[in-house]
């Protein structure tokens, strides 16, 4: 079994880094988008969603704000023509907004795992709730990871992987090594506190290591000041992420033991389905670009 993880896992990572560093930006998305409907096809099982009729709703509902955030600004550059209004570019960055949406119910979903997660157990949300809910945390990490991707380069997003994997990884083995207290018992009986200052800590080893790898001659400059701030800024958005990384883990936690699996499909070998490999990916997307997006316009500013 765990040389099934492992090869799996191996596989898995290849895939990813070629797709983030050689494939174009658009390929990119599309890549993601193809991941992005693979976790939708497992949402729609764990909801309990089998009519052919709403599962094609649900990917209509998916595919075409896609398609209209991709060619956002092909559309404002039609409008813009068709109603000789050359200043409706300036909205090229409206969509930058949507990101609130999504950062503020991953906030909220911390917060309410934390002080209720038994009580949320015994719930029994609408279907059409959780089909919303799985329409807005599917597209948003889509749409954030793209553009994280299109706006920031290839290496802020492997950075942002190799956060979430060396985060999980630590979780696990500290976790493993001295975790006593369980962190969401109902939900997760595996979690503990101890694993995830585990997680914790390996964010802030990876800013560091983030810092050190575009080197300390910025810290020595005249513009020292601005590089400590920047360095301070993305260790807190690092720690900050990684947070948010673990609770969106419990949420679909939450899902799964509802519908009384374990994992949310078997497609990977060792590992389960596509969700249990990116459910901390899809809560920490939406969060990580805002936090990216905020340090570069205080550097602006």
């Amino acid at each position: 079994m765990l040389v099934q993880r492992i090869l799996t896992a191996s596989i898995l990572a290849a895939v990813v880094v070629l797709a983030v560093m050689q494939l174009p930006a658009i390929y990119f998305s599309l890549f993601i988008a193809f991941v992005t409907f693979g976790g939708a096809w497992e949402w729609l099982s764990l909801t309990g969603v089998e009519k052919p009729g709403k599962k094609i709703l649900f990917f209509a509902a998916l595919i075409f704000p896609m398609l209209g955030v991709t060619y956002w600004t092909v559309f404002l550059e039609l409008l813009g023509e068709a109603m000789e209004w050359p200043e409706v570019k300036d909205y090229s960055d409206a969509l930058e907004w949507l990101v609130i949406a999504p950062v503020l119910f991953w906030v909220l979903a911390m917060i309410v795992i934390r002080q209720s997660a038994a009580q949320l157990l015994t719930i029994e949300f609408k279907p059409r709730v959780k089909a919303f809910l799985g329409w807005l945390v599917l597209l948003s990490a889509w749409m954030f990871l793209s553009k994280l991707r299109a706006y920031y380069g290839p290496g802020m997003v492997l950075y942002f992987l190799v956060l979430i994997c060396a985060a999980d990884i630590s979780a696990y083995f500290v976790g493993k090594k001295w975790g006593k207290d369980k962190l969401a018992p109902e939900i997760s009986p595996g979690k503990t506190v101890q694993g995830m200052y585990g997680a914790l800590a390996a964010a802030v080893v990876c800013a560091i290591g983030l810092r050190l790898y575009y080197g300390l001659e910025a810290l020595q400059s005249d513009d020292a000041a601005l590089a400590i701030l920047m360095t301070v800024d993305l260790l807190i958005l690092s720690v900050l992420t990684v947070l948010v990384s673990i609770y969106g883990d419990l949420f679909f936690s939450l899902i799964k033991r509802q519908k009384g699996v374990k994992d949310s499909g078997s497609l990977l070998p060792g590992h389960g389905g596509i969700l249990d490999r990116v459910d901390s990916i899809i809560a920490a997307a939406p969060f990580f670009y805002a936090g990216i997006v905020l340090i570069g316009r205080s550097v602006f500013a």
